[in-house]
């Protein structure tokens, strides 16, 4: 795939694994070749054609085979290809007009990675600093807080949450022993039986749906 013959707009992946196929395995059908190439069945015969009108494979009955071009294109070292453009894969891509196709590719790829790792950096940068304490000795990491953690100047002794502006109690909302938001909804006034009578009813339209 790093040749840019077979880049998006000029022989494509699939004539590369159809090559490939018959390169490793000659003489095969195009049924057969469906299997070995993991090309769909419409796709083999449009690639066969493909290479079949530039000279890279033959057929005799039902199997194909790579042609002599085919197999010296492969051989042919990229040197040898720049001096002879008619010979090799870069003759084709020339043909086709994806000559730089695999450059232009890397040179994308590497300006994302860039543009990643920048943005790794600038988001360590803004990173809280990590607290630590001293206990008995020992340095212990203070876990940060988390976005649903209430400071202790919003919430009241009782758990309640204060509003920030008003400092009054926000009705509906109260604060866990764990310093977490609880927000307080009619369903969490069930008794035990009405649980077990709503979980009765979302088993049968589970299995009703099912």
């Amino acid at each position: 795939m790093a040749n840019d013959a077979f880049a998006h707009q000029g022989l494509g992946s699939s004539a590369l694994m159809v090559i490939g196929a018959l390169h490793a395995n000659p003489g095969q059908s195009a049924a057969e070749l469906v299997a070995s190439s993991s090309v769909s069945r419409a796709t083999v015969y449009r690639t066969l054609e493909r290479l079949h009108g530039h000279g890279l494979v033959q057929r005799d009955g039902s199997v194909w085979t790579l042609t002599p071009r085919a197999l010296e294109s492969i051989r042919v070292p990229a040197e040898q290809a720049v001096t002879e453009p008619g010979l090799g894969w870069d003759g084709l891509a020339a043909a086709y007009g994806t000559t730089g196709a695999a450059e232009a590719r890397k040179v994308f790829h590497a300006a994302e990675r860039a543009a990643y790792r920048a943005a790794l950096e600038a988001r360590t940068e803004h990173r809280t600093p990590a607290l630590t304490i001293i206990r008995d000795g020992d340095t212990v990491l203070v876990p940060a807080q988390r976005a649903d953690e209430v400071p202790d100047h919003w919430q009241t002794p009782d758990g309640s949450v204060l509003d920030p502006v008003t400092r009054r109690p926000v009705p509906g909302w109260r604060v866990a022993t764990d310093g977490r938001l609880i927000l307080h909804s009619p369903g969490d006034q069930l008794t035990y039986e009405e649980l077990v009578a709503a979980n009765t009813v979302a088993l049968e339209s589970w299995e009703t749906a099912a």
